[in-house]
């Protein structure tokens, strides 16, 4: 299952989220999103559990949960929506 994680502190890395959510099972991916021209987190991320039982239970878990000051926004990723052509 894939896990939008919001509100994260900026200085999160991956491997900090990856370790917030191994407490519950098996990690494949955690990633925080990153700007694409300096790099400085975006604020949130998305995590990759294979197995729903452990998803759901990481995500009932950290969901509302305070970590580092921050109210955590924790709940299944939706499909991202074709958003077209950005015009500047």
């Amino acid at each position: 299952m894939r896990i939008y994680v919001g509100n994260l502190k900026y200085a999160v890395t991956d491997d900090q989220l990856r370790e917030m959510f191994s407490e519950f099972g098996d990690v494949a991916s955690a990633d925080v999103i990153r700007d694409k021209v300096s790099g400085q987190s975006k604020g949130f991320g998305f995590v990759d559990m294979p197995k729903d039982v452990e998803a759901g239970e990481a995500i009932r878990a950290l969901n509302d949960s305070v970590q580092d000051g921050r109210k955590l926004t924790v709940n299944e990723a939706r499909p991202r929506t074709d958003r077209g052509q950005r015009r500047f």
